[in-house]
């Protein structure tokens, strides 16, 4: 029995290190889309700039949702916790219906800019752009799934010791996307207008 619980404990060790290395590399990836951003933001081949392109109102409505979607998550996680599988349940469902409403407004935003022709072979700086935004895009649509795969799972299981470890990675995945487009919503955004 000891042995047991030894090697399936080390099996989260290594699942969770094993995570927390993709985390770093999520960190370097998008560490270098900034600094890459950054350089390139002044090359607007005597097109638009960043001021006359975005709309921080509209950021700004992304990233309340964004923003709101982690404290669904947060509070997901606390009720799991607590044996509360009904409330984690619709809370997950929260945030994943923010978090879809967030990439809708996303899409749309690079829907809107390319019909105005200004995609990401107009200029190196749209193209640092729609490569930074559109690679947060799609680590969201990824967290997505994750979520909905981890809904199914808790409705499926139930709250043990495995779906709260398994949430836990997914809500520590969430939250750093989060973090990651405060960045994105101050720089690109907010430095646009500066």
């Amino acid at each position: 029995m000891k042995h047991s619980v030894a090697r399936s404990l080390e099996k989260y060790d290594k699942a969770e290190f094993g995570f927390w290395l993709y985390l770093l590399t999520d960190i370097i990836l998008f560490a270098s889309l900034f600094a890459t951003y950054m350089i390139l933001r002044g090359n607007t081949a005597s097109g638009e700039s960043a001021a006359a392109l975005f709309d921080p109102k509209y950021a700004l409505l992304e990233t309340v949702l964004l923003l709101t979607s982690s404290f669904t998550c947060g509070i997901a996680g606390l009720a799991l916790r607590f044996k509360h599988k009904r409330m984690a349940l619709g809370l997950l469902v929260t945030t994943l219906l923010l978090g879809l409403a967030f990439i809708s407004l996303e899409l749309n935003e690079f829907a809107t800019l390319i019909n105005e022709g200004q995609s990401w072979r107009t200029s190196a700086f749209l193209s640092g752009f729609f490569t930074l935004v559109g690679t947060h895009g799609l680590h969201i649509i990824i967290g997505l799934i994750w979520g909905a795969v981890m809904l199914a799972y808790i409705i499926k299981t139930g709250v043990t010791s495995d779906s709260l470890r398994k949430f836990t990675l997914f809500s520590l995945f969430w939250h750093f996307l989060d973090l990651v487009w405060i960045f994105i919503f101050t720089i690109v955004y907010l430095g646009a207008s500066l």
